[in-house]
């Protein structure tokens, strides 16, 4: 099998989802140093950037926020997250990932390794720097049919998700500005972001990155990717290599993935970076649904207390109670 639209069955099923980029936070990283694969990688990733990962981490935050930059610092910090995470014992049944997200659920699923990885990175954030400035904002708090009406209206602006609760509109920052204008909106958080990404605006950029990612090879996937623009799981490299593609421009229909996932059982959910807010609509999907973050050592260090702790109250009830 290497699609399908449903999962294997069994007891427990564990998710590992991992966010996109804007979700970068100055001083993220910072509890990793200590760690020696931390220290080979970050190496690693500076013989391939020609630029200090940590450096930037920790207080460059004007670099952080630019493309070029902040796509390979949270591909590097997500992808140790994920591996101290396997190391600790911890394995997923299925890895997706919102929108840039999707190339470190590939590594978790062992598309590539890490360094092939971070090159396919590096050549897609310097494709994505050089694109026409763009903007985008999460919107939260309006009234949904005046906002669509405008968003359709208003040229060069286009919604970049399905939420109809916390709507991402995409474009141009003069289009922006037009529907917010026009809105009443309670709350605007614009996202650390330099073009217009899931537009055509971003068209040149996938026919640029599309010729890189044809000639980077992907391994044999051990576990299936939830693909976000075909909505399936898949194992078939070919696909997911035009699912990436395609993602460039597409919108990133997040409520349906949520939707589609808990279909499936899912009864563990882990988003691996910083923040949690991709499981939300998960778990108001399936209340009984176990969420967690993973955005640090400290994180994993809980999750695996509160297991071992978990263990010891089924195997002697009694113990706990004490």
């Amino acid at each position: 099998m290497t699609l399908s639209t449903a999962l294997p069955k069994s007891t427990t099923m564990s998710l590992w989802v991992f966010p996109g980029q804007g979700s970068q936070k100055l001083g993220m990283g910072i509890d990793l140093l200590k760690f020696p694969l931390a220290k080979l990688r970050l190496q690693q990733a500076e013989n391939i950037l020609g630029w200090s990962v940590s450096d930037v981490w920790n207080s460059q935050n004007t670099k952080l926020s630019n493309t070029q930059y902040s796509q390979p610092c949270l591909y590097v910090f997500m992808t140790l997250l994920a591996d101290l995470m396997k190391r600790s014992g911890y394995e997923p049944c299925v890895v997706t990932g919102y929108s840039f997200g999707e190339y470190v659920a590939l590594y978790a699923a062992g598309a590539y390794d890490f360094e092939t990885g971070l090159r396919l990175i590096q050549k897609r954030a310097e494709i994505m720097s050089r694109l026409p400035q763009g903007s985008m904002a999460t919107l939260i708090g309006f009234e949904a049919d005046k906002l669509r009406e405008e968003v359709v209206k208003t040229a060069d602006v286009w919604f970049a998700n399905d939420d109809p609760k916390y709507a991402v509109i995409s474009g141009t920052s003069q289009g922006i500005a037009s529907v917010l204008s026009n809105v009443s909106v309670e709350r605007v958080i614009p996202l650390e972001v330099s073009a217009a990404f899931h537009t055509p605006l971003v068209e040149s950029a996938a026919q640029e990155f599309q010729a890189v990612l044809e000639t980077t090879p992907f391994k044999l996937l051990s576990i299936p990717v939830f693909s976000s623009t075909d909505f399936v799981f898949s194992l078939n490299r070919n696909q997911l290599k035009d699912s990436l593609i395609r993602q460039i421009t597409r919108p990133i229909k997040w409520q349906k993935i949520s939707q589609l996932l808990v279909r499936q059982g899912i009864t563990k959910a882990i988003q691996i970076g910083l923040g949690k807010g991709l499981l939300k609509p998960m778990k108001n999907l399936d209340p009984e649904l176990e969420i967690s973050n993973v955005g640090s050592t400290v994180d994993i260090d809980s999750m695996v207390i509160r297991d071992q702790l978990r263990k010891l109250s089924i195997l002697n009830p009694t113990l706990i109670e004490r």
